[in-house]
């Protein structure tokens, strides 16, 4: 089984769906585990139910779309544990609807969260690992960061900016040891799978834990391995 009992791990957007699947995996595997998101009730209810089973795990309320938020985070997790092992970028919001019915307000929101939130964290994260020479950073993106859908055009741009990052940033952190993935799931049944994609039957569509149980896979390869990118669909969907 894999074993993370000696890494810290900050999860963003963790208070729900695959960020709490994730956190919750992560923490089975031994990791000490730092929860990030806006929504602090929720935060703390991850962070009781980790803890009841025996693993450690903290809540701190952040908005990955404020860079003051972002750094307070990174500076407790140096204060408290003196370094960062993993960092999984998965904070996301969308906005739905016809281009032409989309508020500038709504897109640069968008956008703030899921792409500027990605880069910021990613920032703090890569100044703590360069110091051990080591970490892995992994992307929730999407199956729309290579596709297009009508009515997703905010998220879909924010999506693609996130693999463009990515692709750049595991140029960059290679020489320091790290490395970066990004995950693309398909439709998973979240609570925004529901304003995306109303028409799709929930009972097909993937779980927030195949996408945890995608992260441990990641984790799970030798230093000497490297995956670019994990594009997971649903069972009978459409390929590519």
């Amino acid at each position: 089984m894999l074993n993370l009992g000696n890494k810290v791990a900050v999860v963003t957007g963790a208070g729900r769906g695959i960020g709490r699947s994730i956190a919750l995996a992560l923490a089975r595997a031994g990791a000490d585990v730092v929860l990030a998101a806006r929504s602090g009730d929720e935060l703390l209810a991850v962070a009781r139910e980790i803890s009841a089973a025996g693993g450690k795990a903290e809540a701190i309320p952040t908005d990955v779309s404020r860079e003051a938020d972002v750094e307070q985070l990174f500076r407790r997790v140096r204060e408290q544990r003196g370094r960062v092992d993993i960092l999984i970028n998965n904070a996301g919001i969308g906005a739905f609807g016809l281009l032409a019915e989309i508020s500038a307000a709504d897109f640069d929101q968008v956008l703030a969260v899921n792409l500027r939130g990605t880069f910021l964290c990613s920032r703090e994260a890569m100044r703590l690992m360069k110091e051990k020479q080591s970490g892995y950073i992994i992307n929730i993106s999407s199956s729309v960061g290579i596709k297009g859908y009508p009515n997703q055009s905010a998220y879909t741009a924010s999506k693609h900016g996130i693999m463009g990052l990515t692709k750049s940033l595991a140029v960059e952190a290679q020489p320091d040891g790290i490395r970066v993935s990004a995950v693309l799931p398909g439709a998973v049944n979240t609570d925004l799978i529901g304003d995306a994609r109303p028409d799709l039957d929930r009972a097909q569509l993937l779980q927030p834990e195949d996408i945890a149980q995608t992260v441990l896979f990641l984790l799970s390869l030798p230093e000497r391995a490297a995956i670019d990118e994990i594009y997971i669909r649903r069972r009978g969907s459409q390929p590519w």
